[in-house]
């Protein structure tokens, strides 16, 4: 799969969608497109990084 730039912006629906409060937020598919886990403690993270322990989980499949 390609990697996310500035050449293959977010498509709203499919990488990104909008909360009821306005915040963006980036999708399961966005974040395994980007390749990689950013430790921000996103809601949709596959990669199971748990921001309060500071740890990743183990990811069921």
């Amino acid at each position: 799969m390609a990697k996310q730039n500035e050449a293959t912006p977010p498509i709203e629906g499919e990488d990104f969608y909008f909360t009821p409060e306005g915040f963006k937020c980036f999708t399961e598919k966005h974040h395994l497109k980007r390749g990689y886990c950013c430790k921000s403690g996103c809601r949709h993270c596959p990669y199971g990084y748990d921001k309060k322990t500071d740890s990743f989980k183990p990811i069921k499949k």
